[in-house]
């Protein structure tokens, strides 16, 4: 894939910092310049040489890194694709990359595995990561230099139902460490933990449980779950985190909304994923409404 751009007015100057205001990475450049190199009107030009408004620059993305994640022929549901971002609804059960645990049939493998038939050797770059029970909207870079520009743009929001009813719009501000003793559980810990915000908005209530929209501020690993299980409100279905599993068998989360600015754009994607059966089934037994 090649890139290029018009130096505009405005943009006269070095051409390492022209890169730099158009989200050319450091790391990219390097790449760059190690696979041949960049070029303004068709000519080889060093970072060191100044640009004038009008002139056109580009360069060719270096070849992908090798990757061992296994291409495979599985379901994979595209919300949203363009040449520098795809995202993918994930259903819950499915792993986003290979663990020891889950070797294969994953979302990297699926991912894989479509790129494959396209003829495609592109790396799997997930902006944002699920817990292997959570379902939704999983944002992935189609490239190195997408991959920057997407994580620093991605809002994600997402949706959940916490036991208990909780009685108004809060937020939860406490830190985050991995529990004494294990490899995968966290808890609220003030000593050691990593700074941690969740913003959520009460959006209804019913039978025991409430539904929630939720705002990960800070994005530790499980931190929604032990955030409401800290608060006295486990998730329902959260068995690790104290969440019965009698109306549902895994923890009732899903990133329903996910907005980012593509690169080179100007205005945001805006995107949504319905719930999940479990989930409206949970609701329905719980006697709350929610908009499709």
């Amino acid at each position: 894939m090649t890139l290029e751009w018009e130096v505009l007015p405005g943009e006269e100057g070095l051409l390492r910092d022209f890169l730099r205001r158009r989200g050319v990475s450091a790391a990219l450049a390097r790449a760059v310049k190690r696979a041949g190199g960049f070029f303004c009107g068709g000519a080889p030009i060093r970072a060191n040489a100044r640009l004038c408004a009008g002139q056109r620059v580009s360069f060719a993305l270096p070849p992908e890194p090798p990757t061992d994640v296994l291409p495979q022929a599985l379901p994979l549901e595209i919300v949203y694709e363009d040449a520098h971002a795809m995202v993918l609804n994930k259903p819950a059960g499915q792993t986003v990359h290979p663990t020891r645990g889950y070797a294969d049939g994953t979302l990297a493998n699926a991912f894989r595995g479509l790129m494959a038939a396209r003829g495609a050797d592109t790396v799997f770059r997930p902006v944002n990561r699920l817990d292997r029970g959570t379902s939704g909207l999983v944002l992935c870079a189609m490239n190195a230099y997408a991959a920057p520009l997407l994580a620093a743009s991605a809002r994600k929001e997402y949706f959940a139902v916490a036991e208990g009813e909780i009685a108004a719009d809060g937020v939860i501000d406490a830190p985050i460490a991995l529990a004494r003793g294990s490899l995968i559980q966290r808890c609220v810990c003030g000593e050691g933990g990593k700074q941690s915000r969740t913003e959520y908005t009460v959006l209804a209530r019913g039978g025991g449980h409430t539904l929630l929209r939720v705002v990960p501020v800070t994005g530790r690993t499980h931190q929604i779950r032990v955030h409401f299980a800290s608060a006295g409100h486990p998730l329902a279905g959260d068995d690790l985190y104290g969440g019965r599993t009698d109306q549902i068998a895994r923890p009732a989360l899903h990133c329903g909304a996910l907005s980012f600015l593509p690169p080179g754009e100007s205005v945001r994607r805006a995107l949504r994923a319905p719930f999940p059966r479990d989930v409206w089934a949970l609701l329905t037994a719980c006697g709350i409404e929610a908009v499709r």
